[in-house]
């Protein structure tokens, strides 16, 4: 079983006023939270929680999420879509002169 260093998995941290504090979370992780007065401290306490939860897996010999960063994506994915709105995409890929694959592409991701 592999195990992974706490520092290479994903954090978000966020200012909440109900809690009045900086909140940290770990995408992988996404059940755990930590607070923390600045989001340095909230990215330390996070971490430390993390790290407190890879080895307690580990222990346990249960799956450890891979950190993203370290994930190989295909760059492909499968959506279902209703045939109506698969027509509808197609119809306006076509007025736009671009494939379907480039007009979904343009309309999820805005760089």
């Amino acid at each position: 079983m592999k195990k992974f260093e706490a520092e290479k998995y994903t954090y978000r941290i966020a200012w909440s006023e109900e809690d009045n504090a900086q909140v940290a979370r770990c995408l992988e992780f996404p059940s755990l939270a930590a607070h923390g007065s600045t989001s340095r401290a909230a990215l330390s306490e996070i971490q430390s929680v993390v790290s407190a939860t890879i080895d307690w897996l580990a222990e346990e010999k249960e799956k450890i999420p891979e950190p993203l960063g370290l994930h190989q994506f295909k760059g492909s994915i499968s959506l279902r879509i209703p045939p109506e709105v698969h027509r509808d995409l197609v119809v306006r890929s076509r007025e736009e002169g671009v494939s379907l694959n480039k007009f979904i592409l343009s309309k999820l991701y805005r760089a």
